[in-house]
């Protein structure tokens, strides 16, 4: 949700997500509209089944995704650096015992060492190149066998894809494909759909995701209150002993 930066030993405060941050309210839209089907959560259960285990959720946002986790987890961790969203987010849980949110970053979170089973990220801190330290915190609180989970737009599918690619033209997909490949991930595309209420929350939600020309583009594509928008999931799994 969040585009977490921090660091051990260094004061370097977070990167402002450009969307969630500014527009909350919108940004809450768009959660809403996005894998209306449940595609993303169906392939993350059979990469990372988080049943029964301990999750923490790194750059949680407003904690849309908490929730979903806590229905099988148990027990929930929310991992944020925007304070306004660490509010939003304990009040969104408030009642749920087997929930909590913390303010952090990816790159030093609030958790023990071997404390969590899966880690996920969506969308936030983890874009390639750049992210190891935040791949190296993530493997620290993991226990042996645990998972870290990394969910991203896939910009190599149309239309999202190349609105996408029309505002950051110096974004090489294949580029964060290969570094992520080289840090011993495997990889899964999936494509679900975006389902919004009316044309008037679609062009909102296009509005702070795109610049004003890719948005009004995108508005002008998009027949009806759909579209199919593509993820990869990359997923690492801590080592669980020693190879001799």
């Amino acid at each position: 949700m969040s585009r977490l930066r921090g660091g051990r030993g260094r004061a370097r405060g977070p990167i402002p997500s450009p969307n969630i941050w500014h527009w909350p309210a919108i940004y809450e839209i768009e959660n809403r509209a996005q894998d209306a089907d449940g595609v993303v959560f169906s392939a993350l259960a059979e990469l990372a089944d988080w049943g029964g285990l301990d999750v923490v959720d790194v750059g949680c946002g407003a904690g849309f995704h908490l929730p979903v986790f806590a229905e099988r987890a148990r027990s929930v961790v929310g991992v944020e650096p925007h304070p306004p969203l660490v509010a939003t987010a304990s009040a969104r849980v408030e009642g749920l015992a087997s929930i909590s949110v913390m303010q952090g970053s990816a790159e030093a979170l609030p958790l023990p060492d071997a404390s969590v089973d899966v880690v996920h990220a969506r969308t936030a801190y983890f874009f390639g190149p750049g992210c190891g330290p935040g791949i190296l915190e993530a493997m620290r609180v993991l226990r042996p066998g645990g998972v870290l989970a990394i969910v991203d737009l896939d910009a190599t599918v149309p239309p999202y894809g190349d609105w996408m690619r029309s505002d950051l033209p110096h974004y090489d997909p294949d580029a964060v494909e290969g570094f992520f490949a080289a840090q011993g991930f495997a990889m899964r595309r999936v494509r679900t759909r975006w389902e919004f209420p009316d044309r008037d929350a679609m062009r909102a939600v296009f509005g702070i995701e795109f610049t004003e020309r890719t948005a009004a583009r995108a508005s002008a594509e998009t027949a009806g209150l759909g579209l199919e928008v593509g993820y990869r999931i990359h997923t690492r799994t801590a080592p669980t002993g020693l190879i001799l």
